[in-house]
């Protein structure tokens, strides 16, 4: 048994045109949805990223603008920019591009922006609005993984679901929205004593620590699916994720590839937040 493909760029485009269909419609209405875009530094990686969101903004009808600072940029003077952007109406999300600076608090950064503005779902106030059910923003990458889901009709109801990774931008997240949709949900980590013990039971499995082929074939349970959103480079530089996926497609039901599968969703689910942030502020 081969494992069935899920494609993000084909669902990433479909998603896209409904962005793009939602962003006319407010821009009809005179309310152009817009993204902030704060990049500090010159990470390489953080350029590319940035980049493909700027442009991802401009190709689906979203006004978009790319702040760049040097590295040297202060602490206050960055948190006196994001004031500003907070009190822009004409920006409907902020997004600080991480990582930064080691002189500069990430953590009193992202806190810094309006929670109504924070499309990557990262202040506190949204992440503990997700943790009781409610959220105004869900994290970009778990809430693209739930549409993999949703769109390729896999039941998430009582399945076992074993999440690899704890951090706050995808393992904690992940865990809470399979926890709202009806999984039973364990969360592995590098402490984890036995982790193949947990994967052979699971019927959903998504790898999040970014170490390479954490997930091998013979930790898997034939036709489970599995999700891929590490981002490694393998002995020849070439892109690749967290699972065996030449084992593992043998052996799963549904499995994602890397590069083209979460990645694409990750940049889709930030400009469908930042719609949804534009269409509150149109009604408020």
């Amino acid at each position: 048994m081969t494992a069935q493909l899920i494609d993000g760029n084909a669902l990433s485009k479909t998603l896209r045109a409904d962005v793009a269909q939602r962003a006319a419609a407010l821009t009809a209405r005179g309310h152009q949805p817009g993204l902030a875009v704060v990049l500090v530094g010159e990470n390489p990686a953080s350029e590319v990223y940035v980049r493909n969101k700027v442009k991802a903004c401009q190709d689906n009808g979203l006004f978009s603008v790319m702040d760049r600072f040097p590295a040297t940029l202060a602490e206050n003077e960055l948190l006196a920019h994001i004031a500003k952007l907070n009190a822009d109406p004409s920006i409907h999300g902020i997004l600080v591009q991480l990582p930064l600076p080691a002189h500069i608090d990430s953590h009193k950064v992202i806190e810094a922006i309006a929670p109504e503005k924070d499309v990557d779902g990262f202040h506190v106030a949204n992440a503990g609005a997700l943790m009781t059910g409610k959220p105004l923003f869900r994290p970009c990458t778990p809430y693209g993984v739930m549409k993999m889901f949703a769109a390729h009709d896999i039941d998430l109801k009582g399945a076992n679901a074993v999440v690899i990774g704890r951090s706050n931008i995808v393992g904690k997240p992940m865990a809470l929205l399979l926890l709202e949709a009806g999984a039973t949900v364990t969360i592995c980590h590098s402490k984890t004593r036995d982790l193949a013990k947990h994967t052979r039971d699971a019927d959903v499995i998504v790898a999040a620590v970014g170490r390479r082929n954490i997930l091998t074939a013979d930790m898997v349970k034939p036709g489970a699916t599995v999700i891929d959103v590490g981002m490694n480079r393998n002995d020849e530089g070439k892109l690749c994720g967290d699972v065996d996926f030449a084992g593992v497609k043998e052996v799963a039901g549904y499995i994602t590839p890397v590069p083209g599968g979460v990645g694409p969703m990750t940049i889709t689910m930030l400009l469908v937040n930042t719609i949804e942030a534009a269409e509150r502020a149109a009604q408020a």
